[in-house]
């Protein structure tokens, strides 16, 4: 069996407002859960359960995924300061100096 080698270079990832979206999928996942508990009975004789502590666990995950997104930005803008900072360490002034 041979190995596989990828024909083409992955693509970058995607960023956009992560923190925003594992945000709104927490709130989807805890307002499914409030909506399903009126229902626990009916769920519980119909052996479907699952439904119900499924959104439960999505939303406690989800909140994890939050603390997780919001470190991961805030490592992210910490390390552009950082480059940005040593860039125009980096880079002398131009036109600072009086020319004779």
């Amino acid at each position: 069996m041979a190995k596989w080698i990828a024909k083409h270079e992955a693509p970058e990832p995607l960023e956009g407002p992560v923190v925003a979206t594992v945000t709104g999928g927490t709130i989807l996942w805890f307002a499914l859960f409030l909506v399903q508990l009126p229902f626990y009975g009916w769920f519980a004789d119909r052996g479907q359960l699952w439904w119900v502590w499924t959104c439960a666990a999505g939303g406690f995950l989800g909140l994890i995924g939050i603390w997780y997104v919001r470190g991961r930005d805030a490592a992210l803008a910490a390390h552009a300061a950082e480059q940005a900072e040593q860039a125009e360490q980096a880079s002398p002034e131009s036109g600072s100096e009086p020319q004779a």
